[in-house]
């Protein structure tokens, strides 16, 4: 690009300065309107989907409702690169629980421009862990949630004879590529033509 700063799609952007590193509880208050004392309430997050909407299930529990708060309220917003961390457990079936508080994970994902570049996050290795967030995405995947993941014993097998600690990251090199030429849709970028009517 010849520079730390230009246009996306009408949002200047600046790559000179360090992104913004926040927590996804922090980023709830900061930029989805949810008063700081409420990010941990699960009634209010409820009321906060019902008033744009949403209905929340019943079986969510708080850490599901934030990421539909922060989905809802928040990644729109993050137009600066900026690393939203510490996610809920609840939903990070496959990310290591954080030491110093097992209700959020060791997880983070990169946003520019209100979209979602990269996911990253230290992977779980503790196989009773493991087995047990797994039945609880079989459970929910019973209820109708598509996204919920199904019980692979043959990982919980691996994770039994021991998982050295581990780490990953995804980066979406489809919406990098719409970022470096501006392109408005995924479908100008791909690069299989014949996916482009899909």
């Amino acid at each position: 690009m010849g520079s730390t700063a230009f246009n996306y799609q009408g949002i200047d952007l600046d790559f000179a300065n360090a992104p913004l590193r926040i927590s996804m509880a922090e980023s709830l208050a900061r930029f989805g309107g949810v008063p700081e004392a409420s990010v941990a309430d699960v009634d209010h997050l409820r009321g906060v989907l019902k008033t744009k909407g949403s209905a929340a299930e019943d079986h969510w529990g708080l850490g599901r409702l934030q990421m539909e708060v922060f989905e809802a309220q928040v990644e729109g917003r993050l137009e600066q690169p900026t690393y939203i961390t510490e996610y809920p457990a609840e939903v990070s079936p496959l990310a290591r629980r954080n030491d110093k508080n097992p209700d959020i994970t060791d997880r983070f994902e990169l946003f520019i421009g209100g979209r979602e570049y990269a996911n990253g996050f230290s992977e779980l290795n503790d196989p009773v862990d493991q087995a047990a967030r797994f039945r609880a995405q079989a459970d929910l995947k019973s209820q109708g949630d598509d996204e919920a993941m199904h019980f692979d014993q043959d990982y919980i097998t691996a994770l039994e004879y021991g998982l050295p600690p581990t780490a990953g990251e995804g980066v979406g090199i489809d919406r990098l590529v719409m970022l470096l030429t501006n392109a408005p849709s995924i479908r100008d970028v791909l690069l299989f033509p014949l996916m482009r009517h899909q």
